[in-house]
């Protein structure tokens, strides 16, 4: 019962505030700071994780090493994995502006990208259709570039005040997509975090510190499947856990 109150909580906190709107000005630094990022992933050799999202991964409200995306790349130089994380999250991203700035993201190779869109949509009532084709056309856009990129898709929630159905199907979109795209599935990127106080900033949506640690395992359960060595698993998973 506790549990679903939390959750309450969450869900009418997000009626009132969005995923981190943010300035021109402030889009601009963020943008800059993603090429700066895929220039350097460029002059490695290291395969490279894109998370590419809005507010949640940019790590709104904290120091950007304190996100999920910089946590996920010090586990991965923790067990010695040569992947290069690229964080190109930017807040108050919709899935129409993130189907916008695609195209110059993925001037660069991208092994696994990370999608994470779509809670902004469900905030301002855009019709689940739109969002969906917008998702549909990034998965698109990602598959038609490099057919060997593996794909994520981050599930979200949004609270009911649009409507119980607009809130069911939003949802579903994910797993949806998740399924006709065989792609893997993040079931909810907050699982864990959303409507607990003291994991959230004062907006009450944005991950503390705290917070983005949760994320970042819900992120590693699956993103793990992926990166760790065939038949390794079990000692890295020991690995991972003296980390922690």
């Amino acid at each position: 019962m506790l549990k679903v109150l939390k959750f309450r909580y969450f869900l009418v906190v997000l009626i009132f505030v969005g995923c981190g709107e943010t300035s021109e000005k402030k889009q601009t630094e963020i943008q800059t700071e993603a090429v700066s990022s895929t220039e350097e992933a460029i002059s490695t050799d290291d395969k490279v994780i894109l998370f590419y999202g809005n507010s949640l991964t940019a790590a709104y409200g904290l120091d950007t090493k304190e996100g999920f995306p910089y946590r996920i790349q010090l586990r991965l130089d923790s067990l010695g994995l040569d992947y290069k994380v690229i964080n190109s999250g930017l807040s108050g991203e919709t899935t129409s502006g993130g189907l916008n700035r695609l195209d110059w993201v993925l001037n660069q190779p991208v092994d696994i990208f990370v999608l994470e869109l779509g809670a902004n949509d469900g905030l301002r009532g855009i019709p689940i259709t739109e969002s969906m084709n917008n998702l549909q056309a990034m998965i698109d856009m990602v598959k038609d570039k490099n057919p060997e990129t593996q794909i994520i898709l981050a599930g979200m929630q949004i609270p009911p005040n649009m409507g119980a159905d607009y809130a069911s199907q939003f949802k579903m979109m994910y797993p949806a997509l998740a399924k006709s795209n065989d792609i893997e599935l993040i079931p909810f990127l907050l699982e864990g975090v959303a409507g607990i106080p003291d994991l959230n900033l004062e907006d009450g949506i944005h991950p503390t510190a705290e917070g983005q640690r949760i994320v970042t395992e819900n992120v590693w359960d699956v993103l793990k499947t992926i990166v760790l060595p065939q038949g390794g698993t079990e000692v890295t998973e020991k690995l991972v856990e003296e980390l922690n």
